[in-house]
């Protein structure tokens, strides 16, 4: 079956199975690998992403779920010239290590901020319940989200 989607703002038709994760979708037929696969069980959170903006884990989606929906991937939110304020902050924080789980981190925290859920500590670390990082001890990744948070909003 052909689904259609709108990935970081450009329009793809795809050729689905029925059973075809999301995420797979996106690595191997899209080819944008920013999206990592952790678990495959949807405990880690490494393959969030936006969906028609929310943010979701596309290793639990079907393919054929979300025809004619609003995706946007790590790879569609800034660049290596123009970061997004999340990934400055993640980098200026050291918020980050190994940097596998960083794109689903990124995305989720994004969201957090954007849904007003990223004002204190304890709010950030309950919203980034689910995505996983086994480097950091999350100290560096909540200090990076409220430094992107106020530049966020700032520019609001």
């Amino acid at each position: 079956m052909n689904i259609t989607l709108k990935v970081n703002g450009e329009s793809h038709t795809v050729e689905v199975q029925a059973n075809e994760l999301l995420v797979d979708v996106i690595r191997e037929k899209l080819q944008l690998t920013g999206t990592h696969v952790g678990c495959d069980t949807s405990q880690c959170g490494a393959c969030t992403v936006h969906l028609d903006g929310k943010a979701v884990k596309s290793c639990n989606i079907l393919a054929v779920q979300v025809d004619g929906a609003d995706i946007t991937t790590i790879e569609g939110i800034g660049s290596v010239e123009n970061l997004h304020p999340m990934q400055a902050a993640f980098r200026e924080c050291h918020g980050l290590q190994c940097g596998f789980c960083t794109p689903g981190m990124i995305m989720r925290a994004i969201d957090l901020v954007n849904n007003g859920d990223a004002g204190d500590p304890t709010s950030i670390r309950e919203g980034l319940e689910g995505n996983i990082c086994r480097c950091t001890g999350y100290q560096n990744i909540v200090k990076a989200v409220q430094t992107a948070a106020v530049e966020m909003v700032e520019a609001t």
